[in-house]
């Protein structure tokens, strides 16, 4: 159990509760997609010149004050990281099955990566995709060969068939074994549960559906049902997986923008989409938010505002009044923000409006950008987020419902030739101990107001820093433990 220490510091202090602009939020998830699925370029590279690519994005995404990176490390039934359980990803060698040489493990270079650069670290997982295309090779070690019974094929791909228990059972093995060994700050899923529709094909599920469905209460005719159902016990067994194994590691899911449409339920959007999650994709994900077998939901609204079947306003304010008290970011393609066509035929910028929308709900607690990958092509938008909309640092919003009581603060803040140190106060339990720190600096003429995020100059996992010291300044330290719960504050004055 964490004890509050108050010291007599914090008299010094006075937080006024003043809400700075929407446009400078203090907490604020600033996330960015890192796909590995679409990767064609790191076959051809040395271990360290994947590092290196992999360093220009982090160091991209830090520069434009992004605090999560979504780093896919299940692509399709394999891994960029250490496995016993499936082979290695051919997007990492171009072979699946065949580990990189010189050695190196993606994931844990990529956690390590972001922990030094004051950014969390989301591990990305697809349940159910085996393949993309038909000509792809799996490796001879793969659980294909080993059990076929527990795949369909559809369309032009391969896949787990959701509707087999040891289907469900593995992926949750396979995230279990993640979640034990690696040093993750979150599990995420993307919109992928049973697969987009194939025209005029229904998936391949009847064997799995005569043989199973009784065992969870469902007649002959309520396959939709029971698909749902298969979809849901997965979601609720992983996140009781993860907790288990580590229950400050957060779970988080980003679906199609659609749940479904109003003329189909009165509970769902004013939309028009063709699939949703509901009757296509079988992902029930307001049933997870009510029942809180998720931790955040970044719904994928890639539309623009206005757009005629699916706008990007009606939608992010249902999702809104649908939270269900569950952390609600929302999905932003960059690539449909700065020149729009309106039904007009006019080319507009979006994300101004787009970001106002966003900032003004207070349900909404920030973006996740797709693709992360896809910023260094435009210069615009980084201009954009870098002087304007992520100019000043955010903390990220904090997760009250796993754990509320802030950290102690730190001990033995001292200034001593450039360099600024102090002390964590570890206990042992993770819940508890630092995980980063939070750096303000405030002028002379400053008031030491904590909550103003134009104050904040870094946030670290080192408990040191290089400063450079002008005369009046104060310096405040807090600590934010794995939870994003934040320490009372520490000070120096030069």
């Amino acid at each position: 159990m964490k004890k509050i220490l108050i010291i007599s510091l914090l008299l010094q202090f006075f937080v006024a509760g003043v809400l700075f602009s929407k446009e400078s939020p203090k907490r604020e998830f600033r996330g960015a997609w890192f796909p590995t699925v679409v990767n064609t370029t790191w076959k051809n590279m040395t271990t360290n010149q994947i590092k290196e690519d992999i360093i220009f994005y982090l160091d991209l995404f830090k520069s434009l004050n992004m605090n999560a990176v979504i780093f896919q490390v299940r692509p399709q039934a394999d891994a960029l990281f250490v496995s016993e359980l499936e082979p290695w990803s051919r997007f990492l060698t171009g072979e699946q099955g065949q580990e990189p040489v010189p050695f190196f493990d993606p994931a844990k270079f990529v956690i390590e990566e972001c922990h030094k650069r004051g950014m969390e670290m989301h591990a990305w997982f697809n349940p159910y995709r085996v393949t993309s295309s038909s000509n792809e090779v799996l490796a001879k070690e793969h659980l294909y060969f080993q059990k076929p019974y527990l795949f369909v094929h559809y369309g032009n791909q391969i896949y787990f068939d959701p509707g087999h228990p040891e289907s469900r059972e593995h992926t949750v093995k396979v995230v279990e074994d993640f979640v034990r060994r690696y040093d993750a700050d979150a599990i995420h899923f993307d919109d992928y549960f049973y697969p987009y529709r194939v025209p005029y094909r229904e998936f391949p599920d009847e064997r799995s559906f005569e043989l199973f469905r009784k065992q969870t209460g469902h007649g002959p005719f309520q396959k939709d049902d029971w698909r749902r159902n298969n979809v849901d016990i997965l979601v609720k067994e992983l996140n009781e997986a993860i907790k288990a194994i580590k229950p400050w590691v957060k779970f988080g899911i980003s679906p199609f923008g659609v749940w479904r449409n109003d003329f189909m339920d009165p509970m769902g959007s004013q939309s028009s989409s063709l699939q949703t999650n509901y009757d296509d994709l079988f992902a029930d994900i307001l049933k997870w938010t009510r029942e809180k077998w998720i931790d955040y939901n970044a719904p994928q609204l890639y539309w623009e505002i206005g757009h005629k079947r699916v706008d990007y306003s009606n939608l992010t304010k249902w999702w809104s009044k649908n939270r269900n008290g569950v952390n609600l970011y929302i999905g932003q393609s960059i690539w449909n923000q700065l020149e729009i066509m309106n039904y007009n035929g006019d080319v507009v910028n979006q994300l101004h409006r787009k970001m106002t929308i966003v900032r003004n709900n207070d349900s909404i607690n920030g973006n996740i950008w797709w693709s992360g990958l896809g910023l260094a092509s435009q210069p615009t938008l980084i201009d954009s987020l870098k002087e304007n909309y992520q100019k000043h640092i955010a903390l990220m919003p904090s997760y009250s419902h796993i754990d509320s009581l802030p950290p102690l603060p730190v001990k033995n803040l001292k200034y001593k030739r450039g360099l600024l140190s102090w002390r964590g106060q570890y206990n042992g339990n993770p819940m508890d101990d630092p995980n980063f720190f939070v750096v303000y600096k405030f002028g002379k003429n400053d008031s030491f107001d904590i909550e103003n995020p134009k104050a904040i100059i870094a946030v670290i996992k080192d408990n040191f820093l290089k400063i450079k010291r002008k005369r009046g300044e104060t310096i405040v330290i807090t600590v934010l433990d794995r939870c994003q719960n934040e320490s009372v504050p520490t000070s120096t004055s030069f």
